[in-house]
Parts: structure tokens; C-alpha cells; sequence
């Protein structure tokens, strides 16, 4: 039985809603397609800490794998997509994802603070989503999920382990900071959402299901 590991849900005040949950397992196709859009993003975030932040060792040395195994997750998931008969197509950001980078403030050190908390955010939040689904999908769908909470379940670690070492900012002043985002955080999960994706909120429409071919059992 997967359940969400501990350390992701004491980092929430906020568990994912159930309407959420019932309404993805019906909209797997959607489920998968934003899915991938997430991890080719999640890679794309991690090369961006690269190109700002060459200087910084261990930020550059822990985002070059980050990278490589966000873009491993990307070529699975597109490959159970393909499966599907889904077809790929790019999205733009999400309301969760923007609203949270929107938050971002321009000064450094604080700009690398908030990227690196967001991150954290992020991370969690996928793999705290990765342990409810992985009960309820099909079976070869819920193994993948159930693999990958293991493979990323630290990732949000690793971001807020960074945020204390790359940032020369007061562990105080961090942690009422990740606070912060939090309120953000939560209320875009627990409110209403009209747009349906992998970090959406309580979905407020009901859209017909992608047609596709028989998925993974």
C-alpha cells in the first residue's frame, strides 16, 4: 500500500482535496499529458539554476542531476503516453506554478531563496500527489507512480537544504519565508480551480474525457 511518506505530509498544512483525486482518475490522458509537460519543466527549472548560478558548486553540481533524472522521468512518462495513443503538446505555465513564481522577488540573495523554496514546493507537492494516485490507477500506472514517489520523494529536501546553504540567509528568516509560500501554496491547491492539471486545485468544471486507447493495466 503506498501512503505519503511522513516528511511530505507534515511539510503541508494542506492535504490534496479528494474531489481532485477522484476527478484525475478519471482524466488520466490530461493526468499524463501535463504530467510530462511537469517534468520537462522540473528540468527546464533545474538547467535555469545552472546558467544563473554557474559559480555556485554544489547548487550547479546537485541541479546537473536533477536535470538528468527529471528529463529520464520525462521520456517515461511520454513513453506510457504513446502507449495511450496521447499525443504530446506543450502547455504553458500552470495556474499553481505561476501563481507561486509570480511570488518571487527580485533582489538577490532573496530571489534565489524564493526559487529554491518554490522548488521545494513543487517537488513535494508532486510526490505527495504521486502516493494518493498510486493506489487508485491501474496496476502497471500505479507501479510507475509508486516508482517514481520513491525516486523523487527527497528532491524537496534537497531544495530546502540548499536554500540554507546557498543563500548566506538566517535559518529564521528562511523558514518564516517558506511560510509564506505556504499560504500561497495552499490556497491554490484547496481552492477552486477551473483549469485541470497534475497541481490544480478543487476542479470547478466537468470536460469530456480524452479518447484514447486502452492504458496501461
Amino acid at each position: 500500500m503506498v501512503v505519503v511518506p511522513a516528511a511530505i505530509s507534515n511539510f503541508f498544512d494542506v492535504a490534496t482535496p479528494v474531489q481532485w483525486l477522484e476527478e484525475a482518475c478519471t482524466r488520466l490522458p490530461e493526468l499524463l499529458l501535463d504530467h510530462a509537460n511537469c517534468e520537462l519543466k522540473a528540468a527546464s527549472t533545474a538547467m535555469g539554476f545552472l546558467y544563473r548560478y554557474p559559480d555556485r558548486v554544489g547548487l550547479a553540481q546537485r541541479m546537473s542531476r536533477l536535470a538528468r533524472e527529471e528529463l529520464r522521468h520525462f521520456e517515461q512518462v511520454r513513453a506510457i503516453m504513446e502507449d495511450m495513443g496521447v499525443p504530446f503538446e506543450r502547455h504553458t505555465a500552470s495556474r499553481y506554478a505561476g501563481s507561486l513564481r509570480a511570488a518571487v522577488r527580485h533582489d538577490e540573495p532573496q530571489k534565489l531563496l524564493d526559487m529554491l523554496l518554490i522548488g521545494a514546493l513543487i517537488e513535494a507537492r508532486s510526490c505527495e500527489r504521486f502516493a494518493v494516485l498510486a493506489p487508485r490507477l491501474p496496476e502497471k500506472l500505479g507501479r510507475f507512480y509508486s516508482g517514481l514517489l520513491t525516486s523523487e520523494a527527497r528532491h524537496f529536501e534537497h531544495y530546502l537544504a540548499l536554500a540554507k546553504s546557498e543563500t548566506g540567509i538566517d535559518e529564521a528568516e528562511i523558514e518564516a519565508r517558506l511560510a509564506e509560500l505556504k499560504v500561497i501554496e495552499a490556497e491554490l491547491i484547496a481552492g477552486p480551480d477551473s483549469q485541470f492539471g497534475f497541481h490544480s486545485g478543487k476542479p470547478t468544471s466537468v470536460k469530456p474525457p480524452i479518447s484514447v486507447r486502452e492504458g496501461p493495466t
